[in-house]
């Protein structure tokens, strides 16, 4: 770091935490959240499933290798802001390219280290996610506290349109795709041995870059649209499947997604994660709620009912679907996370269409729950083999 400035982070609640600043000089204000990855910090700041929000790490120090040219997830940072107990000093990663530091600093986003995170993490498990304000520049605690109480919240906020893609797109994987990356010396995994690629419409909510290579590495022929295209307009494609993508905000202010995921789940078979998992929930007529803290981390166990089996899994979300009129709506609950019973997945009754409340890409995360991928093509191929 260039000096030893200090910084603040506000909460609603009055509650001050003061630390070293690093990364940009700058005042935000967001939703005060945790994540409890050991590592991929670089894929955790890039995931636009973040936009809007203040991240805390609980690993006690971050930043020891760096920042690179591969990993990220979007092209820039989401977050808001950036919490962590320990800055490491050096980054020794024969892959980075830039400190953590310096990364943040050429983007904007403030940090703020040596603070206690194990108490704001306990702050937050017990009261739940809060409104905050993190300053880097030179403003006294009281304003800090009223710009966190004044900032109106994730509840109502649709984020989806600030992160979505401008324009539809054909997604290819780079010349010298090493995804996902292996250590010296380990084989490095191709895609996927397929007879046949099927094309599908990826619906891009705030989507992670590994889940395309994901897709593509799978047998499919991914085509990205914008959260706000039309029915029309991704039928013109003639996709043999949809997919939809994870991203920020209040899944219920999202209602042209709904109508848009409404009239494609009748059409096709469909894969949703995430907010896609969510947007399905609105799209039948059921509902979601507000999670007290959220689930972000990738240790998360997820217990599944179709195959009697428990996968350790990757999470990124502060909402959930409600049990509450899901059999009405025609879904069925397939699998549960075991750390607080909530939904981790559905399935629509006498339709091909899927959802998980995870990142079956992994980016960061345990790799357990990729065959979900599998699973789609194999859905997809059903549906395309059956007689019209």
């Amino acid at each position: 770091m260039s000096d030893s400035r200090s910084g603040v982070l506000a909460l609603e609640d009055g509650s001050i935490f003061r630390g070293i600043a690093f990364g940009s000089a700058k005042t935000v204000v967001g939703e005060a959240v945790f994540n409890t990855s050991m590592t991929g910090y670089q894929e955790i700041l890039t995931d636009p499933s973040y936009f809007g929000q203040i991240v805390a790490m609980t690993a006690p120090m971050i930043g020891n290798y760096g920042v690179n040219l591969e990993d990220n997830e979007a092209p820039s940072p989401m977050v808001r802001g950036f919490l962590v107990r320990e800055l490491s000093p050096i980054a020794s990663n024969w892959r980075s390219h830039i400190t953590l530091d310096e990364y943040l600093e050429q983007n904007g986003i403030p940090g703020l280290e040596r603070i206690d995170t194990r108490a704001l993490t306990k702050k937050l498990r017990v009261h739940g996610s809060m409104k905050a304000c993190l300053s880097t520049e030179d403003i006294s605690d009281e304003e800090a506290v009223q710009r966190a109480k004044d900032w109106k919240g994730i509840v109502g906020a649709d984020y989806v349109k600030e992160v979505t893609c401008s324009e539809p797109y054909r997604y290819t994987l780079p010349e010298s795709d090493n995804w996902p990356y292996n250590p010296a010396g380990s084989e490095i995994r191709g895609p996927v041995n397929r007879e046949r690629v099927f094309r599908i419409a990826a619906l891009d909510f705030g989507a992670k870059q590994s889940i395309f290579r994901e897709l593509a590495h799978h047998g499919f022929d991914v085509h990205v649209f914008p959260a706000t295209a039309s029915v029309d307009e991704i039928k013109a494609i003639e996709p043999e499947g949809v997919f939809l993508s994870n991203g920020p905000g209040d899944p219920e202010a999202v209602t042209y997604a709904h109508e848009t995921v409404r009239a494609l789940i009748e059409e096709y078979p469909t894969f949703g994660i995430c907010l896609g998992h969510q947007i399905i929930t609105h799209a039948i007529g059921a509902k979601t709620y507000k999670l007290k803290f959220g689930h972000r981390g990738g240790n998360q166990p997820i217990k599944s009912f179709e195959s009697d089996s428990v996968a350790i899994t990757a999470h990124n979300h502060g909402f959930a679907t409600s049990e509450e009129g899901l059999a009405e709506a025609g879904a069925e609950i397939t699998e549960i996370n075991l750390n607080d019973q909530t939904i981790a997945g559905i399935r629509l009754k006498g339709k091909p269409v899927f959802s998980v409340q995870y990142h079956p890409e992994a980016g960061p995360g345990p790799t357990d729950a990729n065959p979900n991928f599998a699973k789609f093509y194999d859905l997809v191929t059903t549906h395309a083999s059956a007689p019209a």
